[in-house]
């Protein structure tokens, strides 16, 4: 079983990505992380939910969802969207890879969130949506 767990949803619009942010951040804030590991996992729920929105709905009405759980000193965030889905994911999770040129995008989303969490897995299925799992373990307490 888990030490705690979270679960939120809220409309797929670009102005919630600071409160989803917020939100994972102040639940993880429970395993006393340093300021560095909170940074981490803000800044790769960012664009796990900007994906969500922008790809995953893009900009049209949906819904994001968010499941965070703490399991001794790791947290598991679960992003989900019921969005377009991921035509290859392969080549979406390539550094510098953007299905939205048109947007100025960097294409670096999965690259961020691999990069700042332990663990990066994306699920998705054509027409019925993402999931992209993400895990962190946290430095021991002292």
């Amino acid at each position: 079983m888990y030490d705690n767990v979270m679960k939120i949803e809220f409309a797929s619009k670009s102005q919630n990505e600071s409160f989803a942010r917020v939100a994972v951040a102040a639940f993880a804030s429970q395993l006393d992380p340093t300021i560095d590991e909170l940074t981490d996992v803000k800044t790769a729920v960012s664009e796990a939910v900007t994906n969500s929105i922008i790809h995953g709905y893009e900009n049209k009405d949906g819904t994001v969802k968010i499941e965070a759980y703490i399991k001794n000193r790791e947290l598991t965030i679960i992003i989900y969207d019921d969005g377009r889905g991921i035509d290859n994911i392969e080549l979406a999770m390539q550094p510098l890879y953007t299905s939205r040129s048109d947007l100025e995008r960097s294409g670096m989303g999965f690259t961020v969130m691999e990069s700042f969490m332990d663990g990066l897995k994306v699920e998705s299925e054509k027409g019925k949506g993402t999931k992209i799992i993400m895990k962190k373990t946290f430095r021991a307490i002292s």
